[in-house]
């Protein structure tokens, strides 16, 4: 496909098409880890579940997010950012669908981690775009667009989702993500550069090490509260 055609930085005529495509995936993947938040009431009263369960609705998507960014990242090096990108924002967008549309609390914690897998697909590969297609003196810039953008993620989801909440229902704090992600998958598609890869050996011990690192050190500071900052058994 022509998409998948491998360019060098020097043949990207702008890197900056291409980092808004990647800036509205990385916005709506960061809204999702902040907007369950204020739908928590809502799922409650839907799924008659109690708080405890209804909080893994978040961390199940961090866990998810943040165990396996360090095997994402190098799957986009080995595969290609571009197309890592949209195969992320594929699961993500359709997991926000079934987010949306799940009857109980258990399959809205199993769509949740289906969406947190996607999510951790895409996040690395934007950062992998910037410092490849960027020429050094324009890379503070696009650095500086990229945590402003995570800054505002952060504040927005709240708010977004009080108005999803109480306008449509708490189903739509994740249904919203459908149209968005078919839009991005589009612009990512069109302006995202399809650059060129690098084979290079997995170290499955340091990764698998990381990954239980990664999931104790969420675990801990999602979870820990529950259990009294004490051991869990």
């Amino acid at each position: 496909a022509a998409y998948c055609r491998a360019v060098t930085t020097r043949e990207v005529a702008s890197p900056w098409p291409a980092m808004w495509a990647l800036v509205l995936g990385f916005f709506m993947i960061l809204v999702d880890a902040t907007i369950v938040s204020i739908a928590t009431p809502a799922i409650m009263a839907a799924f008659g579940a109690d708080v405890d369960a209804v909080v893994w609705v978040t961390s199940a998507y961090l866990l998810a997010y943040a165990v396996p960014l360090l095997i994402t990242g190098r799957l986009g090096d080995r595969f290609g950012p571009k197309r890592m990108y949209l195969i992320g924002l594929v699961v993500f967008t359709a997991a926000s669908l079934w987010c949306g549309l799940t009857g109980s609390i258990g399959g809205l914690i199993v769509a949740r981690v289906v969406q947190g897998l996607g999510a951790s697909v895409m996040s690395p590969q934007t950062m992998a775009v910037i410092t490849r297609t960027f020429p050094a003196h324009q890379r503070g810039r696009a650095m500086s667009l990229w945590g402003a953008v995570a800054g505002v993620a952060v504040l927005v989801g709240p708010i977004a989702g009080g108005l999803l909440v109480d306008s449509l229902g708490w189903q739509w704090i994740f249904i919203v993500n459908v149209p968005v992600g078919v839009v991005g998958f589009v612009l990512a598609v069109r302006l995202v550069p399809a650059l060129s890869t690098a084979v290079r050996r997995f170290d499955l011990i340091g990764v698998g090490l990381s990954a239980i690192g990664m999931f104790l050190l969420v675990f801990g500071i999602q979870e820990g509260q529950a259990f009294a900052w004490g051991p869990a058994a």
